[in-house]
């Protein structure tokens, strides 16, 4: 994991300093860390980070809102904040990923799990995982 400076963004929060004693890939991971000051174009914001980052990205509009979410070649889970729901509603039709959860709402038992674009293609749990195991046959002309 690069450094704050280094990824383009500002730690404004952190936990800590880099951890290697959690190496699931052989990699250092970050301890729970804000980064602000962050726009779309710096590799915090581009980089599919594992760990308790959250990078802040400003926007003024709920368009720009939902262009910044969907430009990036990820899509696993998207998050999204509001009182109001038609907006939140709203804003979780138009995201491209796999997953949204709403108001720190976690998804419910039996609920699908996956990505969409890199971030992966088909789901686990309820009817969505079993059907990875179902094979389709597309017959045309039966009972003629």
């Amino acid at each position: 994991m690069p450094s704050p400076a280094a990824a383009g963004g500002k730690a404004a929060r952190s936990c800590g300093r880099l951890s290697r004693s959690c190496r699931p890939w052989g990699e250092a991971a970050i301890r729970p860390t804000v980064f602000a000051d962050v726009s779309n174009d710096m590799t915090i914001a581009r980089e599919e980070i594992f760990g308790p980052v959250l990078s802040i990205i400003p926007f003024e509009t709920e368009e720009e809102a939902v262009a910044i979410a969907n430009d990036t070649t990820y899509g696993l889970t998207n998050y999204v904040q509001s009182q109001d729901g038609a907006k939140r509603n709203r804003v979780a039709r138009r995201l491209r990923s796999g997953m949204v959860e709403m108001n720190g709402q976690s998804r419910g038992a039996g609920s699908p799990f996956g990505g969409v674009k890199a971030s992966g293609n088909g789901r686990e749990g309820g009817v969505w995982g079993l059907e990875d195991f179902c094979e389709v046959k597309a017959v045309s002309g039966w009972g003629a």
